[in-house]
């Protein structure tokens, strides 16, 4: 039975008691839950990595508001959906949140249930909106796979990869974390016509990790096994 990968979420709120509690009903609802005390702690995070972001806008140093608006400038976290929770319920912050690209618009004292069926209700429009048109980027961090393209960029820069190269990167980017023996690699990359050894993987892995820089390290090899794309 193939279980379904939990859609996660990312909270950022500087009140402590209450991120605990929506951290506690949103895994309940069967979320993947994260939390941050502040705008600048959770830009230090993999934000991309995240289905949804639930952003208080009055918060000490950085606003939701301008952190939101970082995201959406930002091509590898613009399509992120984002619900503001805040006290402030005044037309021209909703208008403000809408116009930088909110989803949703929740006002505090809330309940629970409110929220949980919200996230749910914008989780739901964007899945419907991915299904409508393939998914043309890949992203992990500074590495964006433009998939239409078949290009590669590293921190916004675009650098030349022969094609074994990239649909090894896709591969182990695009299943983070599952290991690959060589021969498995070999049989989703190369050719079936072509004869490959062992040795011309690991000689296409070392080619990989120089090109990709300061993300090397995100392959591992696994002595005896093959090799796998650590988050």
């Amino acid at each position: 039975m193939v279980m379904n990968k939990k859609e996660r979420v990312l909270v950022v709120d500087d009140e402590q008691d209450l991120l605990e509690i929506l951290r506690f009903n949103l895994e309940t609802e069967g979320y993947e839950v994260d939390t941050a005390l502040s705008a600048e702690e959770a830009l230090q995070m993999d934000i991309a990595s995240y289905d949804l972001l639930l952003l208080d806008v009055m918060m000490g140093g950085m606003s939701g508001f301008a952190m939101a608006h970082s995201l959406k400038s930002d091509p590898r976290t613009a399509d992120i959906p984002i619900v503001f929770l805040t006290a402030r319920d005044a037309e021209n912050d909703k208008v403000t949140g809408f116009n930088i690209g909110a989803d949703d618009y929740i006002a505090k004292p809330f309940s629970i249930r409110e929220v949980t069926a919200r996230v749910r209700a914008v989780l739901r429009r964007a899945d419907k909106k991915d299904g409508e048109k393939p998914k043309s980027v890949l992203v992990y961090q500074g590495i964006r796979m433009l998939l239409d393209k078949k290009t590669v960029e590293i921190d916004g820069v675009e650098v030349p990869f022969t094609k074994t190269e990239y649909e090894l990167l896709r591969l182990l980017v695009s299943e983070r974390g599952k290991v690959f023996s060589r021969q498995e690699l070999i049989d989703r990359v190369w050719p079936r016509d072509v004869m490959v050894l062992d040795r011309t993987v690991d000689v296409n892995i070392t080619r990989l990790r120089k090109k990709i820089g300061p993300y090397a390290q995100h392959i591992v090899t696994r002595l005896g096994f093959g090799y796998y794309f650590d988050e």
